[in-house]
């Protein structure tokens, strides 16, 4: 039996005279003043639209807190959904900017390493590139780990002169999408 304009009418003054107490009621819950304002909202327009199920105006404000617990649970929900796949979706997107910086640095390094002294080059490609431990290449090569550090910072500073040298204005910016060709870069091993 569908609610007379007069029952519907006390209804809604019923429920808005208790607004307050509604809104305080979702920002515990959501901790947002924005969301629990359009929670408090929707849930007056689905109370509004099943207004026949109600037969006591007395009974409209647990109805009403029914009607918003369960409004409030459903925002959670789709936040959760949104926030697992706003994750996701950048987790993917890392990782395949990731890979294109890694694949643009190393057509760059790659074309390089060959006119750095092959010691240096050889650092850098095991350090840099292939992720090896310096503790573990100091024991291997026989050098005190200071040694290393130190032919790995020569090694960095005449790429880097390389880099500046070959690709000039994109190497002091850090541009990654260098179109510089490989046969204007120095093929020496300079020490």
């Amino acid at each position: 039996m569908p609610v007379s304009l007069g029952e519907m009418a006390n209804i809604e003054s019923h429920l808005l005279s208790h607004l307050g107490e509604f809104l305080g009621f979702a920002r515990a819950r959501l901790r947002d003043p924005d969301l629990a304002a359009d929670a408090v909202q929707e849930s007056l327009l689905k109370a509004l639209q099943r207004g026949g199920q109600l037969r006591d105006d007395e009974r409209a404000r647990a109805w009403f807190y029914r009607i918003l617990r369960n409004t409030i649970i459903d925002l959670q929900r789709r936040s959760q959904i949104r926030d697992r796949a706003a994750d996701q979706l950048a987790v993917e997107f890392s990782v395949a900017a990731d890979q294109e910086a890694d694949r643009a640095v190393c057509r760059c390094l790659n074309h390089l390493l060959p006119s750095l002294k092959p010691d240096y080059a050889d650092l850098i490609r095991r350090i840099d590139l292939q992720g090896e431990l310096p503790e573990d290449l100091s024991v291997e090569l026989s050098v005190s780990r200071s040694a290393l550090t130190v032919r790995l910072h020569r090694a960095r500073r005449q790429l880097k002169e390389r880099l500046e040298a070959t690709c000039r204005v994109c190497a002091k910016h850090g541009c990654l999408d260098c179109h510089c060709e490989p046969e204007t870069r120095p093929e020496t091993n300079r020490a």
